[in-house]
């Protein structure tokens, strides 16, 4: 689970597949009107397709001359529960970190 969680991850501190993930939640779209968006070479930007074609967000299928990609959610629930339980954990600690403050405060009053 930590090497897919690194990959997705990792596939998202790219501002640049960030925006492609963006751009696909709104449905399929070929590999060349997603570039269209991005001011870099064609060769650069097919090699962002592949890292969030490694880490499972996107997949894409060649019909003829056109890539076409569409988003994979599905692997956004890894992420997700992830998120989830670290949020559980944090709210926790900052709950008892509160109740802590407050009865320090009725203590020195």
């Amino acid at each position: 689970m930590a090497n897919n969680l690194n990959r997705l991850f990792s596939a998202l501190s790219d501002p640049t597949r960030r925006a492609v993930i963006e751009q696909l939640a709104n449905g399929r779209a070929s590999v060349s009107e997603l570039a269209a968006q991005h001011d870099m070479a064609m060769p650069t930007f097919l090699r962002h397709i592949k890292v969030l074609e490694e880490a499972g967000l996107v997949r894409s299928m060649k019909k003829g001359r056109v890539r076409t990609c569409n988003m994979q959610a599905a692997a956004m629930n890894e992420m997700q529960g992830w998120l989830a339980w670290q949020r559980e954990v944090w709210e926790g600690r900052l709950d008892r970190l509160q109740a802590m403050a407050e009865d320090i405060e009725r203590h020195e009053q």
